[in-house]
């Protein structure tokens, strides 16, 4: 079974009023939204729920509200995909090492915080950032991102998507 899963991190709402509408479009077929920190506020995830179940960490620019209802770091399964989720993953230079003493048996490490797209393998486990749906820094553009799992085939693919915004 092909599984699409949405990936979105450091939405800062409402210091930026509105999730980008683009992100309707891209999430349109998951079946799972997972956000790596940083919404600020809970209604991010009531937005995001009218497309697909949301799975989230907190950041760490969070209202008392996000901190108090989630965890900084959580692991689920999703087919036969175990998934890291954490906000701050360290050091870029770091990021294979901390990602694998945090999530020894993830097949996935999702993570936010820099506002900096990242998809690689690391010693088979693919480390993933979407980059900022609504704070591009000094990236190019904001981003978002889509896993796509192959239960039949064991395999996991990480796709950064660049939206205009």
């Amino acid at each position: 079974m092909l599984r699409k899963i949405g990936v979105i991190s450091d939405t800062h709402i409402p210091r930026f009023t509105q999730l980008p509408e683009a992100i309707w479009d891209y999430f349109a077929h998951v079946e799972l939204i997972i956000h790596a920190g940083d919404l600020s506020i809970l209604g991010v995830i009531a937005q995001l729920e009218t497309i697909a179940p949301v799975v989230a960490v907190q950041g760490n620019v969070e209202r008392e509200e996000v901190t108090l209802k989630l965890p900084i770091k959580r692991e689920i399964v999703v087919g036969n995909c175990r998934i890291g989720i954490v906000h701050i993953l360290g050091e870029a230079t770091q990021y294979a090492q901390t990602a694998r003493r945090e999530f020894p048996t993830a097949r996935v490490v999702i993570f936010g915080h820099s506002h900096n797209p990242y998809n690689q393998e690391h010693d088979g486990q693919l480390l993933f950032n979407p980059g900022s749906a609504t704070d591009r820094r000094r990236q190019p553009s904001c981003s978002i991102g889509l896993l796509t799992i192959d239960d039949e085939a064991g395999s996991v693919q990480g796709e950064i998507i660049a939206l205009n915004v």
